[in-house]
């Protein structure tokens, strides 16, 4: 089973879903308690996130080569309706968040490291 879709302690039915920061988007998030987003999601209208599943082809297209980011699991459900399920890359329903993305959507961040050209997802994706 999924680690997004397993109910734990503190986020009962929990769903994760996940967004890719460089450092400096991930230092702004911090320091300002919201953001936007990076530029493709300003110039979109909307901050992308996506499924566990989704997100290593999205780092390898997105991020390919770029060391120092992060990659940062937010609870979809706390997201309300502001969040949008729409189909984009492949046909596949991709996560959509229609406000800013605040710190309190965060349920945890880690280093997303570069080993041997292509990015390694923590463990508690597997």
């Amino acid at each position: 089973m999924r680690l997004d879709s397993i109910p734990r302690a503190g986020h009962h039915g929990a769903m994760l879903i996940y967004k890719i920061f460089r450092a400096e988007e991930w230092a702004a998030l911090q320091a300002q308690g919201e953001t936007r987003g990076a530029p493709i999601d300003l110039a979109d209208g909307f901050v992308h996130f996506s499924t566990a599943e989704q997100a290593s082809e999205t780092a390898a297209k997105h991020f390919a080569g770029v060391e120092n980011l992060t990659l940062v699991a937010c609870d979809a459900q706390k997201m309300g309706d502001d969040l949008k399920w729409e189909v984009s890359r492949g046909g596949a329903l991709f996560p959509h968040l229609y406000r800013k993305m605040r710190m309190a959507d965060v349920v945890w961040a880690k280093p997303l490291l570069l080993e041997n050209g292509a990015h390694r997802f923590p463990e508690e994706m597997q």
